[in-house]
């Protein structure tokens, strides 16, 4: 599964597609692959460059 963020509100869902509307913010959103691919991570499930928690 792949980890996404909507780029309105923040909300992350882990699915194999996201969906057309946001089920936090009800809009049509983007949503951003925040899956982590490298070691920095170091083993969390979320990019934290791309959330801002780092």
């Amino acid at each position: 599964m792949t980890s996404w963020i909507c780029d309105q509100c923040g909300y992350n869902l882990e699915t194999d597609t996201p969906p057309e509307k946001c089920p936090s913010c009800k809009k049509d959103c983007t949503f951003v692959d925040n899956s982590c691919y490298t070691p920095d991570c170091a083993g969390t499930p979320n990019d934290p460059r791309i959330t801002g928690k780092e």
